[in-house]
């Protein structure tokens, strides 16, 4: 069976692929993003059976990620993995990663990351799981938020601020992927479509400062999740609790019983866990897998371990 680089006149098969393995929002912002990389084609792997048809793909993508020590990396990123049902068991994924890790090594990237629910299947090439921060509970009544912070939503105004907040909450972060322009005004808009919502907090009144926001997201009926912060230098608690408590609101208003924080172990917002969760309980992921490549493995560890590593949902890959 091929395994090959994927070419453009396999876009449609892609597309048809991608199509039958993910939800349909999923397929779409998979596409999307896809169609944007100008190095597509040789960074998308393929298997086709004997008859020429398409059945297995992955895609890997160098992106910019901070190490341990906050100065960034060349990583290769792998996703878009998907094999038709009636292909599945043979091993082409394994085949597919293996090529992959030589092409990602070539191309001068230090380790490789990945996000799946399905951990065993990389196991076997190299990869292995890191957890992420969370917390989950029910969403708590009306509380006061210290300061006198002011929460409303983001407008396309607020493009220059966000940017400049999540630079500086990022500056020294692991993990944290180092956005570009080109981020802002295509990846992060697919993954953070309507009905997701972003919060911003200011000092006060109109035209006031911005301190901080948050993005919101309803994943599901009767989910309700918080999967992104980040804070002005010297407004960190002010901030996360006027932001907590905005969110607060909103999961009582969509009648949530359950609300999920998916953020950093940062003490801000540690501390303003309360004003979103009434018991709030740990309830960490192990969706991470990291593979040392160009870089000694215990340099990799240190990245994804650091207590205040992190990865964005809207640097997804």
């Amino acid at each position: 069976m091929p395994y090959r680089t994927a070419t453009p006149a396999d876009e449609a098969a892609l597309h048809a692929l991608w199509a039958a393995a993910f939800p349909e929002a999923d397929a779409a912002a998979v596409v999307a993003l896809w169609g944007r990389d100008p190095g597509r084609h040789g960074r998308t792997l393929v298997a086709e059976d004997g008859g020429g048809r398409l059945v297995s793909a992955l895609h890997h993508l160098p992106r910019p990620i901070r190490s341990a020590t906050g100065a960034p990396q060349r990583v290769g990123c792998v996703g878009s993995v998907a094999t038709r049902p009636d292909a599945r068991g043979r091993g082409h994924v394994r085949r597919l990663l293996a090529a992959a890790v030589a092409a990602m090594t070539a191309d001068g990237c230090a380790w490789s990351l990945l996000f799946t629910a399905t951990p065993r299947v990389y196991e076997g090439a190299g990869w292995r799981s890191f957890a992420a921060p969370g917390w989950s509970g029910r969403p708590a009544g009306r509380t006061p938020h210290p300061g006198a912070a002011a929460v409303r939503p983001a407008t396309a105004g607020d493009l220059p601020v966000l940017r400049a907040l999540r630079t500086a909450y990022d500056a020294g972060r692991p993990l944290t992927t180092v956005r570009s322009a080109d981020d802002w005004a295509h990846r992060v808009p697919v993954w953070y479509a309507p009905p997701t919502r972003i919060l911003v907090a200011t000092t006060g009144g109109a035209g006031s400062p911005a301190t901080g926001f948050v993005v919101l997201r309803r994943p599901a009926p009767g989910a309700f999740e918080v999967v992104e912060i980040a804070l002005a230098p010297g407004h960190e608690e002010a901030a996360a609790g006027a932001l907590l408590s905005a969110a607060a609101v909103r999961a009582r208003a969509a009648g949530t019983a359950t609300a999920t924080v998916r953020l950093p172990a940062d003490p801000a917002v540690v501390a303003a866990l309360p004003h979103l969760l009434a018991d709030p309980a740990p309830s960490p992921t192990h969706h991470g897998m990291a593979r040392p490549l160009l870089a000694p493995p215990a340099e990799v560890h240190a990245t994804v371990t650091a207590p205040t590593a992190f990865h964005w949902p809207a640097d997804a890959f």
